[in-house]
């Protein structure tokens, strides 16, 4: 057994902070970007007299920024070679995003819409795995290269986890689909061109089969984003949208009818991993920033360090971190090896414990910290505020136990015919 990264990923890091340094590091030091990153971030980044959506100025900078990091061959890294990638693996993308996200808060690797100079893409994953050569001609492309922009509605008022329950339904109307019900948290809606929109088809509620999905445009009769929700990290891209009887071709199905929920969970175990990662990096920056900060700070004589209540805390912080990145690293080298199914409670395990982690550890941060920590001149509440979605969205916490629970009691996973027959 051998620990140690890849020769290889480890020069790949190196080159990514130097690249970092070179092109994206003066890009935030210019025109006062910093506005983004420090106390006035939440102001500069956010349209409050336009519903709470991101500013037109701080959406130029991420695309200036997606705009070196791709010409550079960086953005596309994780995509695979036919759509300009570099087709890294599981392993690679996990170790980056703990990487960029251990480096704090930066143009580099923002907190908004997971915006980095390599980037995720789950749809282009979707499009290709689901996605007629059509739809692929039409979205491919323009879609990396921010033309054209989807986005994702699942999510209904009435329903969140439970979406086999949603109440949005399409129905055949000659070779068309006419699509009525109403989506809440509709990601991305903006700005998007299009819209995935996920409707029941078929079947009964509850039912997983019988959903279809279809691409939606923003601007088609009938379809209303009626506002944005202003959530506890700002700005927001996530809208209430109405659907009435809004007319799609037969060519607007994505992936096969009644198929839905699996376009839906294609990626979903790279996303939670490479989310995992991610919050251990940003957890083990605050856990950093703070032992630094009780080194020097001096309290009735001494330093913050040489005190237990200080201390503790710290280790059982930093403990967790080791553990967790042991865990993801393992699981996302054997994603790499073994079918997705095998290891799905693994994924679990990683996620909701990593989201846990990274928002006590800004928690902490923030009490270590004292006064300073609250303020919006430390990075702690943004981090929290951004990180906390996470034991919600992309799977509830909840949700994930729940996988977790089902492998470990035989109730699902790849062993569950064989405990159901007593040899497991």
């Amino acid at each position: 057994m051998d620990f140690e990264l890849p020769a290889e990923l480890t020069r790949l890091l190196a080159d990514l902070d130097a690249f970092i340094e070179r092109e994206i590091a003066p890009l935030q030091a210019q025109d006062d970007n910093e506005r983004f990153f420090d106390h006035r971030r939440e102001y500069a980044r956010t349209d409050f007299e336009n519903g709470g959506v991101p500013r037109r100025e701080w959406e130029e900078l991420l695309g200036e920024m997606f705009r070196r990091a791709d010409a550079a061959g960086w953005l596309r890294y994780g995509l695979p070679e036919e759509l300009g990638g570099s087709g890294g693996s599981n392993l690679d993308m996990a170790v980056i995003r703990e990487h960029l996200a251990h480096k704090g808060l930066g143009l580099h690797n923002d907190l908004q819409n997971e915006s980095s100079v390599v980037g995720n893409f789950p749809f282009a994953h979707m499009l290709l795995e689901f996605g007629t050569d059509e739809q692929k001609e039409e979205f491919l492309q323009p879609m990396l290269a921010r033309e054209k922009r989807i986005g994702f509605g699942l999510t209904e008022p009435g329903h969140g986890s439970d979406a086999t329950w949603m109440e949005t339904t399409a129905v055949p109307d000659g070779g068309d689909w006419v699509i009525n019900g109403a989506k809440r948290f509709n990601s991305g809606m903006h700005s998007a061109t299009h819209d995935v929109v996920f409707a029941r088809t078929s079947g009964e509620p509850g039912d997983a089969r019988g959903i279809t999905a279809f691409f939606v445009p923003t601007d088609a009769p009938g379809f209303s984003v009626d506002f944005h929700w202003w959530t506890l990290n700002m700005p927001t891209d996530h809208a209430e949208v109405t659907i009435r009887d809004v007319r799609v071709p037969g060519s607007a199905v994505f992936g096969a009818v009644g198929e839905g929920l699996d376009v839906a969970q294609t990626f979903v175990h790279e996303n939670r991993i490479r989310q995992a990662a991610s919050g251990v990096g940003a957890g083990q920056y605050c856990v950093d920033r703070s032992v630094e900060y009780a080194r020097e700070r001096v309290t009735f004589g001494r330093p913050l360090a040489t005190r237990q209540a200080i201390q503790w805390p710290l280790v059982e912080l930093q403990t967790e971190a080791e553990m967790l990145r042991g865990l993801v690293r393992k699981t996302a080298w054997e994603l790499d090896r073994v079918p997705h199914v095998q290891i799905s409670d693994k994924v679990s395990m990683c996620n909701y414990r990593a989201n846990r982690f990274v928002c006590e550890a800004a928690d902490r941060a923030m009490q270590v910290h004292g006064g300073l920590g609250y303020t919006r001149h430390t990075p702690f509440e943004h981090i929290y505020r951004h990180h906390r979605r996470y034991r919600i969205t992309e799977g509830a916490e909840e949700v994930q136990m729940r996988k977790v629970a089902g492998y470990l009691f035989g109730f699902a996973g790849p062993n569950r015919a064989a405990r159901a027959e007593g040899k497991g």
